[in-house]
């Protein structure tokens, strides 16, 4: 996988925190949106971590 590539997945992972992270301010207090968008962050967490692992090898 090329670095452009790892730029791109990089850029989209991103947008999806900055979505989750709109949503966590919108959340209304619905504790399930809340948990789950705990989960969701979590998650992108793990993908950053990842990418960062990959970008160190390109």
């Amino acid at each position: 996988m090329d670095a452009s590539k790892i730029a791109e997945i990089d850029e989209l992972i991103q947008r999806m925190r900055q979505c989750a992270e709109e949503l966590k301010e919108k959340d209304g207090g619905i504790q399930a949106v809340e948990r789950n968008v705990n989960r969701i962050l979590a998650n992108i967490k793990m993908l950053e971590l990842n990418i960062s692992d990959v970008k160190e090898l390109v």
